[in-house]
């Protein structure tokens, strides 16, 4: 597949723009390295389950339907999460139904990742810091929360991102944990992505 057919469809002013936001920042080789922390985590003999968790503004809905894709394309089934929600509307599908909660239940072998592009805030701090006293192992993707990655075992932190910048950062992580070895595995997996459609499980 040549490169004009994997750009196809696809906005390549933004895509250009997001790819110069990222020059120089170090940002791609610090997913890779997240990332593998990631996969090593969800994939341990004792592993046993990820959940998935934003802010009380922000719900990683992108990067819960990227992981999911990721679990299916890998062979790695543990990297499709569990999303938590601040406020879980009546009437919403069992798979998004859970709540912060579900925090203060989790065992050793759970991985928590939490995403968060602004302050996360006392409510999330207290229930994170419930899970790793529980005995999961807490992954954070954040612009700079101090408190946050107190808590955090392994962090990614993306300071003074915008929205656009902070959103590829999380492609680019969800890509690298579902990485298969070898430069061809890899290309063909790229190319399937960005031309499969859209999740709809999110």
């Amino acid at each position: 597949m040549d490169g004009g057919s994997i750009l196809n469809g696809m906005d390549a002013v933004r895509v250009s723009a997001l790819r110069q936001s990222l020059a120089g920042t170090g940002w791609p080789e610090s997913a890779g390295v997240f990332a593998g922390a990631l996969r090593h985590s969800v994939s341990r003999r004792t592993a046993d389950g990820l959940l998935l968790v934003g802010t009380e503004r922000y719900e990683p809905w992108h990067l819960a339907a990227h992981l999911d894709d990721e679990a299916r394309w890998s062979g790695v089934p543990r990297l499709a999460p569990t999303l938590l929600r601040h406020q879980v509307p009546e009437g919403a599908p069992a798979h998004l139904g859970y709540g912060l909660g579900r925090l203060t239940e989790v065992r050793r072998g759970v991985t928590v990742l939490v995403v968060a592009p602004a302050t996360a805030g006392v409510p999330l701090l207290e229930r994170v810091q419930d899970a790793r006293r529980g005995g999961a192992t807490v992954l954070a993707l954040d612009t700079g929360d101090r408190e946050l990655a107190g808590l955090a075992h392994e962090r990614l932190a993306v300071p003074g991102a915008g929205e656009e910048p902070f959103e590829l950062v999380q492609h680019l992580v969800s890509a690298a944990a579902g990485s298969a070895p070898g430069l061809r595995a890899r290309l063909a997996r790229l190319a399937e992505r960005l031309t499969a459609p859209t999740a709809v499980r999110w």
